[in-house]
């Protein structure tokens, strides 16, 4: 399990006094009301952001940081990724996972065979799709709903899944 979650990315400065736009990765943008901080990186020796303000304009975050007061100092962080740690994200319902838990995941069909590892999972508005990596065939693509994700085990690290017959 990941020890920290991507929430967001820094796409740029807003306006002059050190704000800067934020592409959210995460279901909810209005988590970033709750949040004292960010970190700046998935790693140990992150960087941490105080977060002083947040605002929104189409939607979107706009965050001020402390100590960052100048659009010369918002312009470095331009492309930064933004964490929070496990314990400060949103607690998920029962069945739900962070996507960043299930890519890398061994995938199998029903029957116990390896169909391939989970790649990644595409967001289309209606359900999620599974995009699974198949050793020598090109990715294969699964709507993410009950009829063919039958099982995520995280303990055995294999999502079992149902697969329609080619045609």
């Amino acid at each position: 399990m990941l020890k920290r979650l991507m929430v967001g990315v820094i796409t740029k400065p807003h306006g002059l006094k050190g704000e800067v736009n934020l592409f959210p990765t995460t279901d909810d943008p209005e988590r970033f009301c709750e949040l004292k901080y960010v970190l700046t990186a998935d790693a140990e020796d992150a960087e941490q952001l105080e977060i002083e303000s947040v605002k929104f304009f189409k939607g979107r975050p706009i965050l001020k940081f402390k100590g960052i007061d100048r659009i010369e100092e918002a312009e470095k962080l331009r492309s930064t990724e933004l964490y929070v740690r496990r314990e400060d994200a949103i607690p998920l319902d029962e069945g739900e996972y962070f996507v960043g838990d299930l890519v890398g995941l061994d995938v199998c069909l029903e029957d116990g065979t390896k169909l391939g590892v989970l790649k990644d999972i595409l967001q289309t508005g209606a359900n999620g799709v599974y995009v699974i990596s198949v050793p020598g065939r090109p990715d294969v693509l699964l709507p993410a709903v009950e009829e063919f994700i039958l099982n995520k085990d995280m303990d055995e690290g294999i999502i079992t899944v149902r697969v329609l017959p080619e045609v």
